[in-house]
């Protein structure tokens, strides 16, 4: 009988002991650049991308916005999001392309912001949420031939090269 499979959402550190290498190879990707594009979803249901500066802390992905912003308004709302690393200054894409995607959970433990506080100095106040990943996808080139990577909660990284 195949073990069961978790499709459970991870946090960050949680994504970095099933997939250490892939892990370390999406946050390097994301610290390319300071801003990526979030996509969430508006209260009609239609979706909504905006800029966002990730930040990787504690073993955690944290996402820090605005008080009262649109995107920490729909997060509230509906924690579905997908976070896009910037694709960078040209067409060459010579470090991939990376997303994530997954649910966003509030932080408000009193402990947890004044830690971040402390090591970030972000401008206050503002909202802080943590990303749960349902799936990370890196696409990259090797020679001629498109390799996608991509990883879900309880199952292996899987790779498809395409030419």
């Amino acid at each position: 009988m195949a073990p069961m499979t978790s499709s459970a959402p991870l946090s960050w550190s949680g994504f970095a002991a099933a997939e250490p290498v892939f892990a370390d190879t999406a946050r390097r990707r994301f610290q390319l650049y300071k801003h990526h594009v979030l996509a969430t979803i508006r209260k009609d249901g239609s979706p909504r991308v905006t800029g966002l500066e990730a930040d990787f802390r504690f073993g955690e992905l944290l996402l820090g916005m605005m008080p009262d912003s649109r995107k920490a308004l729909d997060l509230r709302r509906d924690p579905r999001f997908a976070l896009q690393a910037n694709p960078g200054p040209d067409a060459e894409m010579n470090d991939g392309d990376v997303r994530v995607s997954g649910r966003a959970v509030e932080i408000t433990d009193p402990a947890f912001l004044a830690r971040f506080i402390e090591d970030a100095t972000p401008p206050e106040p503002f909202h802080l949420f943590r990303a749960e990943l349902t799936e990370v996808v890196r696409i990259g080139l090797d020679g001629d031939s498109l390799v996608v990577e991509s990883w879900r909660p309880g199952q292996p990284l899987r790779t498809v090269r395409r030419k």
